[in-house]
């Protein structure tokens, strides 16, 4: 979703689906205009975060929260948003996130450049 909100996509309108629904995601939701979520696992912030937006969804399995990829921590991209509820201010922590990641691993600088594009 970064990227679809970095490049300026316009989403107003469409619904969205996906395997894990977090609060980050509900936030790039709501800022690129998506009418309606479904996740087969959404954690109670995403759910909280799109009832407040006024946006229907959905979910198969609702969890407390987000865990990382190695199990043993919450997901670093929730862990960014968790006491955020504006969202310029959400974008803009998920934004360094992927930033500071980067410097850690090795995501590609063309998703950083449309970032810095869309953002500034």
């Amino acid at each position: 979703m970064m990227k679809f909100t970095g490049m300026g996509k316009d989403l107003k309108g469409y619904s969205a689906a996906d395997m894990i629904v977090g609060k980050a995601a509900a936030m790039l939701f709501v800022k690129a205009g998506i009418c309606a979520v479904h996740g087969k696992v959404m954690s109670e912030a995403a759910s909280e975060y799109l009832e407040a937006h006024h946006i229907p969804h959905s979910y198969d399995k609702l969890t407390e929260q987000i865990i990382n990829r190695t199990g043993d921590n919450i997901c670093p991209m929730e862990a960014a948003v968790a006491n955020i509820s504006d969202l310029e201010e959400g974008y803009k922590a998920l934004f360094n996130k992927i930033q500071e990641m980067r410097k850690i691993t090795d995501i590609p600088q063309t998703a950083v450049i449309r970032l810095q594009f869309f953002y500034g």
